[in-house]
């Protein structure tokens, strides 16, 4: 079995873990931060709209033209007054981007071009983009987020419970922030390729999250009938529990984006798979990421603050404080709650919760497991 196999295993058992909801804190600090960098840099920068938002014109060469990217770039910009953007296409033409040009303006252009490129004027196609067409396309992505969000805190909110649902709204939102703040920073154009590729990380972190919130439901079944676990380590474990999945997930699905994006829109000069690979690779980043440190432990701060939730943390603490103060080890055979028997337990809170490495303490124990007890308790040989 491979190392990361083992890990994964032991993760699933809770032999070892990492304690993502008691750290929470310092990663709801670390996403503040960042989210506060990209409302910055929008704030600042701004978003680069494309023409189908902004309106302008599309100049295209004939193929093997020769034209040189350079010229064609200077040309359009001293005679629209405006940045243009040149792409040199597969089959040896270009594609010259022009924004906010009217039709005497895009024209005038033309004829620009054809003299410095030394193309006939009818040998250059020109296509002008309305800003009005580029206001309905907005119109319609921010209806279609809008209506996606909605239909996603109900389902969330029926199939599992309101808390999950606002947890999973927060970390789509904290998604979407970044990303946006990162297209304004690197100042890269937003076209509908971009949207596209919006809601479709907003999908896949839906899904990463959802994956996370079964595991934790199934988990938390009859959690105030025990006193071994607190809500916060049940949801800890169940993190962990699927930790592997979601960075196997998200490995193999950032690798083909990174592929689209350094290779396709770096190193061949596809800007266009740039509009759609930019925000699908921050997304799926910012949504793995967003399922593991934000929504989980959002739902744990949530829980916590019901009235038995606080009631079943002071029995857990008060049971550990006890058995520390006799020299006992808590095991989940100490645990009355199990019945007579504790060996005929099966239920979906046998495995021990995951902890960070420390020394144990009320807050922090170290937890046995069935099978494999941890030390002896005093007076009592296992």
């Amino acid at each position: 079995m491979s190392r990361l196999g083992s890990i994964g295993v032991r993760l699933y058992r809770g032999e070892i873990g990492y304690d993502f909801v008691a750290k929470r804190k310092f990663w709801y600090a670390v996403s503040i931060l960042i989210t506060i960098t990209a409302i910055v840099g929008l704030a600042v920068r701004g978003l680069n709209m494309g023409i189908e938002f902004k309106g302008g014109a599309v100049f295209s060469t004939p193929a093997k033209s020769n034209a040189s990217v350079s010229v064609a770039q200077e040309s359009a910009q001293e005679s629209s007054g405006h940045h243009a953007i040149v792409q040199e296409l597969g089959n040896g033409s270009l594609r010259i981007q022009v924004s906010e040009l009217d039709t005497a303006q895009a024209t005038k252009v033309q004829k620009q071009l054809s003299t410095d490129l030394n193309i006939p004027v009818d040998k250059i196609d020109a296509e002008l983009v309305g800003p009005s067409w580029g206001e309905q396309i907005a119109n319609k992505a921010w209806t279609g987020l809008g209506v996606f969000m909605i239909l996603v805190v109900i389902y969330l909110a029926i199939a599992f419970e309101w808390r999950m649902a606002i947890a999973a709204l927060i970390a789509l939102i904290h998604d979407l922030t970044i990303t946006v703040g990162v297209y304004a920073l690197v100042g890269f154009e937003v076209t509908p390729g971009t949207v596209i590729g919006l809601l479709t990380i907003l999908g896949y972190s839906l899904y990463d999250t959802v994956v996370v919130f079964d595991g934790l439901k199934e988990g938390a079944v009859g959690v105030t009938k025990q006193t071994r676990n607190t809500y916060s380590e049940i949801a800890n474990r169940s993190l962990n529990g699927t930790l592997v999945r979601s960075i196997n997930t998200t490995i193999v699905a950032l690798l083909p984006v990174a592929g689209l994006l350094f290779i396709g829109g770096g190193f061949l000069g596809a800007g266009m798979l740039n509009d759609i690979s930019l925000s699908l690779f921050v997304g799926l980043a910012a949504g793995a990421y967003s399922s593991i440190f934000i929504a989980t432990p959002l739902v744990a701060d949530l829980k916590e603050r019901e009235p038995q939730m606080k009631a079943l943390r002071k029995r857990v603490l008060a049971k550990r404080a006890a058995a520390l103060s006799k020299g006992e080890s808590v095991d989940e055979d100490d645990d009355p709650s199990h019945g007579d028997d504790p060996h005929t337990h099966d239920g979906p809170l046998d495995a021990a919760p995951v902890v960070a490495g420390g020394p144990s303490s009320p807050s922090s124990p170290v937890v046995g497991q069935r099978g494999r007890g941890r030390g002896r308790s005093s007076g009592r040989r296992r």
